[in-house]
């Protein structure tokens, strides 16, 4: 339902129902009453949540569903399976790429671990940690 893919959304973004409603043009009151599911957005505010959670308005409607329950309670997703290309290429699935906003150009680092496999993660953040733990930070 959509009142569900909001809310999970909307706490996936770390914004409060205020913060949210300011950012659509709506009261708080009507952002709560489409997370209870007691009334549902129109078209034009459905296009606004979109907007504001970087999705489509498909995504909202359908999707929003699929990403809401592929999801574990600790926020661990299987996408499935990719094929390696020919010169040792993967395609990340969109909705990876949707879900932790890959865009075109990024710099993953690639971690491999003998015994867990490999993993991707985001270059910046992760020598951004690295650096600060060099340093001494918590």
């Amino acid at each position: 339902m959509i009142s569900e893919t909001i809310s999970f959304l909307r706490k996936k973004h770390g914004l409060s129902q205020e913060m949210l409603a300011e950012k659509i043009g709506v009261s708080r009151q009507t952002l709560s009453k489409w997370e209870t599911g007691e009334s549902n957005p129109d078209i034009i505010h459905s296009s606004r949540l979109a907007e504001a959670f970087e999705i489509t308005l498909d995504e909202l409607v359908y999707s929003g569903r699929e990403v809401l329950h592929s999801a574990t309670k600790d926020g661990k997703f299987m996408f499935g399976p990719v094929t390696v290309g020919e010169k040792g290429q993967i395609v990340i699935p969109v909705k990876a790429r949707r879900i932790f906003h890959i865009e075109k150009g990024d710099e993953l680092l690639v971690l491999g671990d003998i015994n867990q496999g490999l993993a991707l993660v985001d270059a910046r953040f992760f020598m951004e940690a690295h650096n600060h733990l060099k340093k001494g930070g918590d």
